[in-house]
């Protein structure tokens, strides 16, 4: 697939390393926010995974993160670098996850993806928390105050330990299929 509109990933290493997409609306704060908890947790757990986020409609291409979200992230010890940049369906075929933040984001990633292997895919943040057979999602913070985004921080954390424990699972899997 030719995807000249998405720039390359610069955290992969090599073809194998298992992909994380997070998908939020304008990708300044709620996909920002999981891309980069993601990151550090991931770092914690000694595992390898490439991480980045996007937006179903970014109003500004490269703008930074919201600066309530970097200000929770920094509370926990997280920095954040991020220039915000717009999903592209071609990003299907970058990713062999997509984490929608919001059950609106799911259903319009399933709505544009090119056949039904990359509509399975395309995951909800809330179906890896504990709770997941209640389908929580991730509300958005925009508009609101700090507390608003610490609470958006404490939901993203909660899903945390079932998302590694899928990229545990899958980069098991992938470094077993490299083994032939």
């Amino acid at each position: 697939m030719n995807v000249q509109s998405e720039k390359p990933l610069p955290e992969t290493t090599g073809p194998a390393e298992f992909r994380v997409l997070f998908v939020c609306t304008g990708n300044t704060c709620r996909s920002p926010m999981a891309e980069h908890i993601l990151r550090h947790e991931l770092a914690a757990a000694g595992l390898s995974a490439s991480v980045r986020s996007a937006g179903l409609r970014v109003r500004s291409e490269g703008a930074p993160a919201d600066p309530r979200a970097q200000h929770v992230l920094g509370t926990r010890g997280v920095a954040i670098e991020h220039s915000a940049r717009m999903f592209d369906p071609a990003m299907f075929g970058l990713y062999d996850l997509i984490i929608a933040l919001d059950s609106q984001h799911e259903w319009v990633l399933r709505r544009v993806a090119p056949d039904a292997e990359a509509a399975a895919r395309v995951r909800l943040l809330g179906s890896f928390g504990p709770a997941a057979d209640a389908g929580w999602e991730v509300p958005d913070p925009v508009g609101g105050d700090l507390a608003d985004y610490e609470r958006t921080l404490r939901l993203i954390s909660t899903a945390m330990p079932g998302l590694l424990a899928a990229v545990r699972a899958a980069t098991g899997n992938a470094a077993d299929r490299g083994r032939g």
